[in-house]
């Protein structure tokens, strides 16, 4: 089964869905050239699907297909899937119009023209992800999260390609931490990871229940959490639920960021930088994406990269 995916452009997918090779290959997040593989949870069961796009980021043609599916509610799940995941509904247009009064965005958004976070589906799977990315270099970090996906999650195959699900916290829950050290995560990080799935499992937490639920209260439920701070959820208020109104300023990334667009290379504090993110209102979330993106690219150019 296959249906049209309606995304208001402008829509770069091959820019928005870089994030998932920058670092190292994401065995749930496939993407090759002009297609992105996932698989979909419909019930008890799994779905892969593939999501292929041709054209410009102002006039992107975009499909979603559900390979052996024959049920219509299987490929509509696999397609509000992937509105999520291509931050279809973000509010671009009217950070572009708010980036024109800041001269930083208002160049970024030129150059980095159709660029959406990517907006995890999972929210399990976006915080064990942020567990994995504390204090290590991403690169480090997609490969931890690679390592714990194919030892215990499981796999299907989509258009030729093996795509990995994302660990159950039932899983997960289960799992010792010596296995976990055996992949190369601290202990620290292994005992995150197994008790954030054992209060999943539990019903200690409920993370359907966050998107009711203001900013605060979500920050102040994750980060009641052994090993969970304001950082990782904050990421997490940003990627997994797409909230605007949200800037990671205690990220290392994001610092950098700021301080190479605002402060000529010098130190910012956090506080500082949220004073300015808080100017951007409904906008914080993609700005601070703008301006990461900004600075990888600033990198690549610096390095003879494209």
């Amino acid at each position: 089964m296959e249906a049209t995916l309606d995304v208001p452009p402008p829509l770069d997918l091959a820019r928005t869905f870089s994030r998932f090779r920058t670092w190292g290959a994401d065995p749930v997040n496939r993407l090759g050239e002009g297609v992105f593989r996932r698989a979909v949870r419909v019930g008890g069961g799994w779905h892969g699907y593939e999501l292929r796009w041709t054209g410009e980021p102002d006039a992107p043609r975009i499909s979603v297909r559900v390979p052996g599916a024959r049920r219509p509610f299987v490929l509509a799940a696999a397609v509000a899937e992937a509105r999520r995941i291509c931050g279809a509904d973000l509010d671009l247009a009217g950070f572009y119009i708010a980036a024109k009064a800041d001269p930083v965005l208002g160049d970024l958004v030129g150059r980095l023209h159709g660029l959406r976070p990517t907006l995890m589906p999972e929210p399990f799977e976006m915080l064990v992800g942020s567990i994995c990315a504390q204090q290590v270099n991403l690169t480090f970090a997609f490969s931890l999260r690679a390592a714990l996906v194919r030892r215990f999650g499981s796999s299907l195959r989509v258009g030729g390609e093996t795509v990995y699900v994302f660990p159950e916290p039932a899983i997960l829950a289960r799992a010792r931490v010596s296995q976990l050290r055996a992949m190369k995560f601290s202990g620290r990080k292994a005992e995150y990871i197994i008790g954030l799935a054992r209060s999943i499992t539990s019903g200690s937490l409920d993370l359907a229940a966050f998107a009711d639920r203001s900013n605060e209260e979500i920050i102040e439920s994750l980060t009641a959490l052994r090993g969970l701070g304001r950082w990782t959820a904050e990421w997490f208020l940003a990627r997994g639920l797409g909230r605007g109104d949200v800037c990671p300023a205690g990220d290392l990334a994001v610092r950098k960021a700021f301080e190479h667009f605002y402060n000529r290379g010098r130190g910012l504090s956090e506080r500082a930088i949220r004073r300015r993110a808080k100017a951007w209102g409904p906008h914080q979330n993609l700005a601070v994406h703008y301006l990461l993106a900004g600075q990888r690219l600033a990198r690549a150019t610096a390095g003879g990269g494209t």
